[in-house]
């Protein structure tokens, strides 16, 4: 397949879409649906034969061979060769999805500080990385369309550092993101209304998806870090967010703003008829910076910083216990810091929600930190590229 002929729609995100098709499809939807099937079925496993292939996924032989034959003539899949067989008759030769091919373009918009993005494989293995600062000469972050030029400054530098063909452009950005890739609205970088995805499309003339930060991380964490069930990721930064999996789809809800639990109100401590107050909600006891800040202070003062971090937790707990309630969640995965996640604030977490809900309904509930560290945004805007352009994750 050639550069031109990956171009495009990214196709195939939308709500309630399964990440990874395991079964058969009515035959209007037949030969797409069939076609990520395979492809899926090799990305996971690998080195399948044709027969292998038809009864992994219960298509036919016939519908295989055709299929692998479309797949070899675009180059995502590739022959390795006889399989070694004890068995008389010719052995049967292996096939792979081509990783080597094509390379993807990944992008973090959700550090305060700077964007950051990489060049990576297939598998999601980072090739090359490059970074630009958000701050000035004078130390102001820029926003807005300054804020815009860092973007396309950073995607230059990463298209032109490939060595091979990019399949797309995968971006993850804070605030809330539409469908088409819009930027409804990330007050801290000063976003409005900005369609991200049409511009780095028409820039660069490659696929491109855009989607908020916590969807693209919980991605990552389903194809890369062994996510099971219905997952919940948590992502602490400058601000809170969460990207919710549900029956093997991302949730997006109605405006496009699901997971938004940072701006939630946490707390009664105004008594119960009190209105919205920004003091009271999540990001207020949770964000790096506002927990930084407690840390710091209980240093100067000699005291014992453990309590900010179980309240942080305790307040997380309180958020989470009506979600993890009504979808009968089996994981919650926190990412951000370690130093700041793990330990007393991930125990007080774990500790109220197992005070707020129901113990047979969730005793299996199980919470932990994420296995992808500080990439995981990078990664996840890859799986953004693999799930719109080849129907993989």
């Amino acid at each position: 397949m050639t550069t031109t002929e990956v171009q495009g729609s990214t196709g195939g995100l939308g709500p309630g879409r399964v990440l990874r098709p395991r079964a058969k499809v009515l035959p209007e939807h037949a030969r797409s649906h069939n076609r990520s099937l395979v492809l899926q079925t090799l990305y996971r496993s690998g080195e399948r034969s044709r027969a292998d292939l038809a009864r992994d996924t219960g298509l036919t032989r016939v519908t295989v061979s055709d299929l692998v034959a479309e797949l070899l003539a675009e180059g995502l899949v590739i022959e390795l060769g006889q399989r070694e067989s004890a068995r008389p008759g010719k052995p049967a030769v292996l096939l792979d999805i081509n990783r080597s091919a094509h390379q993807i373009v990944g992008v973090d918009l959700s550090d305060h500080d700077r964007f950051r993005g990489a060049v990576m494989d297939l598998d999601g293995a980072i090739i090359a990385s490059a970074e630009v600062m958000l701050a000035d000469d004078g130390g102001v972050p820029a926003t807005g369309e300054a804020a815009l030029a860092k973007v396309d400054e950073l995607v230059d530098r990463l298209v032109a550092s490939s060595t091979a063909p990019i399949l797309g452009v995968g971006v993850g950005s804070p605030g809330v993101v539409d469908l088409a890739g819009t930027i409804l609205t990330a007050p801290n970088l000063g976003w409005s209304d900005l369609a991200l995805q049409r511009h780095l499309a028409a820039r660069t003339g490659l696929a491109v998806v855009v989607a908020n930060d916590a969807n693209a991380a919980a991605l990552a964490e389903h194809t890369y870090g062994g996510a099971a069930g219905d997952m919940m990721l948590i992502r602490v930064g400058h601000g809170i967010g969460a990207g919710l999996l549900v029956a093997g789809a991302l949730v997006y809800g109605s405006h496009f703003a699901a997971g938004e639990i940072g701006q939630v109100m946490v707390g009664t401590d105004l008594g119960l008829d009190t209105t919205y107050n920004r003091d009271q909600v999540l990001e207020h006891w949770l964000s790096v910076p506002q927990l930084q800040r407690g840390l710091r202070a209980a240093a100067e003062a000699g005291m014992d910083a453990t309590p900010i971090l179980r309240e942080a937790g305790q307040r997380l707990g309180i958020a989470l216990a009506p979600v993890v309630g009504a979808l009968n969640l089996s994981e919650i995965v926190l990412s951000g810091p370690t130093e700041l996640l793990d330990g007393p604030l991930a125990e007080a977490t774990v500790h109220t929600l197992r005070n707020r809900t129901m113990a047979e309904n969730h005793a299996d509930l199980s919470l932990r930190m994420t296995t992808q560290g500080q990439d995981i945004v990078l990664r996840g805007a890859a799986v953004l590229v693999l799930s719109g352009r080849l129907g993989v994750s």
